[in-house]
């Protein structure tokens, strides 16, 4: 269970895995926190997706996915159904992001059991699905 202050916290700090999106304005971001909030991988991208990709990919690399230490996925964009897809094939159980949610990617939260969260930013959020993962 995480703090769901501790959440948005983190998620203020996604900027700091962003440094080309200090220079373009339109570089996403992805990272994966543990349960102790520290990062584990990330990675920016043009495309939020790939980003994803990025972090997802150097876990499995590392032998930390599935279900590992993965607890928290933040991402620069709106949690889609395919970020949603990603996060639950991985075994991350909470997905955060700073925009919102596609009414998909709430639907497949509710079905896989993954607490989603969307317009994570100054202080406060929208939990769509199992927000008993946050305290």
């Amino acid at each position: 269970m995480l703090e769901a202050s501790a959440v948005a916290r983190v998620m203020d700090k996604l900027r700091t895995f962003q440094p080309n999106f200090s220079r373009t304005g339109g570089i996403h971001a992805a990272a994966v926190l543990d349960r102790e909030l520290r990062p584990l991988a990330a990675f920016e991208d043009i495309g939020r997706h790939n980003a994803l990709d990025k972090v997802v990919g150097s876990l499995v690399l590392a032998g930390k996915v599935p279900g590992t230490d993965p607890a928290l996925l933040l991402v620069s964009g709106r949690a889609s159904f395919e970020v949603v897809q990603k996060a639950a094939a991985a075994g991350i159980p909470i997905v955060a992001s700073v925009s919102a949610a596609s009414s998909l990617a709430i639907d497949l939260a509710r079905a896989t059991g993954l607490t989603l969260c969307g317009f994570v930013r100054n202080g406060s959020m929208t939990v769509y699905a199992r927000p008993d993962r946050l305290r």
